[in-house]
């Protein structure tokens, strides 16, 4: 064989073997993708099973509407008694403050000395209609007479009326001096001290804060992926940092139409309804952890969430046929804490790869 053939046939030798190496660990890499697992715990089994997935929010637990009141004075003057004081549990009516009276007696008995003086002239006017309207009728006076008398007489009663309602007004203002409870509650603050000054000019000022514990409830902030999935009259529960041991079972009463911006994130409030302890454990303002737990889908098709994998958005598994995995794209429905629902792609009884995500895949969460 010449020199010039012998180069050839080295030089096509050489170019089949750099040909042979990718195809080798082509194949090589086929295979071991979609080798069955050496482990049988590495294979499992799409069965039916209940799905129900709990929503995790944080929450805080605030007063109902009408449970948190702050009683103020409409009027002015000296703080001259104060008889709570903070902690104290009080009832509707109950006497919490006074202040010094001595205007508001003095208005009072200024306007009932003018309804009397009113109701005098209201008699003499009476009186004095009477007369004249006999003497006008006995035509011993003109009838201009009949009609001063009526005036005055009206006038009178006029008066009378204007008194009664200036002494109306000064027992109102008598009353405004004593703050009472609006509510039964417990005092939450103490916003003033005896012998301060107030002045209700403007605004009424706040003297005591009154809180019911018994009238509590809890605000979960869901996000808004989440919120769709919420409805009145759900089931929950939730656990404070306080006792974080013990949990306390809630319902789904309302869900606010607005949204809140928390932290960057959208949420939605979700108000709970919870029967009260009696030890009274719970307490406004508390930080909570709440878990809200959907409707459970009844046996569903499903399959461990380590199962399932991702590739470009579309989801699918590794399928046992005979003794290799192959790929199998899926449809996926509602989830929970460690499973998929299947809409479509296996059968119940199919067994799949779990764990690790081959080449070209990612785990779906």
């Amino acid at each position: 064989m010449t020199r010039p053939a012998t180069t050839r046939v080295i030089a096509g030798c050489m170019l089949l073997a750099l040909l042979c190496v990718p195809a080798a660990w082509a194949v090589r890499a086929w295979s071991r993708r979609n080798a069955l697992p050496s482990r049988p715990a590495d294979l499992v089994q799409v069965e039916r099973r209940d799905i129900g997935s709990a929503i995790k929010a944080t929450g805080v637990v605030r007063p109902m509407v009408g449970a948190e009141v702050r009683v103020g004075s409409r009027a002015s003057g000296v703080v001259k008694r104060l008889h709570v004081r903070v902690g104290d549990v009080v009832a509707k009516g109950q006497l919490l403050a006074e202040l010094d009276s001595a205007e508001q007696v003095a208005r009072r008995d200024q306007c009932a000395a003018a309804l009397q003086t009113a109701r005098a002239n209201l008699d003499f006017a009476r009186s004095e209609l009477a007369r004249t309207r006999r003497l006008v009728e006995r035509e011993s006076a003109p009838g201009s007479e009949l009609d001063r008398a009526i005036r005055s007489a009206t006038v009178s009663e006029a008066q009378v009326a204007e008194a009664t309602a200036n002494l109306a007004l000064a027992r109102t203002q008598l009353e405004y001096s004593r703050l009472l409870a609006p509510i039964r509650g417990t005092v939450a603050s103490v916003a003033t001290q005896e012998g301060e000054t107030v002045a209700a000019s403007f605004a009424a000022p706040t003297f005591v804060t009154l809180l019911d514990l018994e009238r509590l409830e809890l605000w979960a902030y869901v996000d808004e992926t989440d919120i769709g999935r919420v409805r009145p009259g759900q089931q929950a529960r939730f656990s404070v940092d306080a006792w974080p041991e013990h949990e306390f079972d809630a319902h789904v009463a309302s869900i606010y139409p607005r949204a809140e911006l928390r932290d960057n994130v959208v949420n939605y409030i979700v108000v709970l309804n919870f029967d009260l302890p009696r030890d009274q454990t719970l307490r406004p303002e508390m930080t909570a952890a709440v878990r809200i737990a959907p409707e459970a889908r009844p046996q569903v098709l499903a399959l461990p969430k380590r199962a399932l994998r991702r590739e470009a958005g579309r989801p699918f598994v590794l399928r046992q046929e005979g003794e290799v995995a192959v790929q199998r794209w899926i449809v996926t429905g509602s989830r929970d804490e460690s499973h998929w629902e299947v809409l479509d792609g296996l059968r119940e009884g199919d067994r799949v790869v779990a764990g690790e995500a081959s080449a070209g895949s990612e785990r779906a969460e």
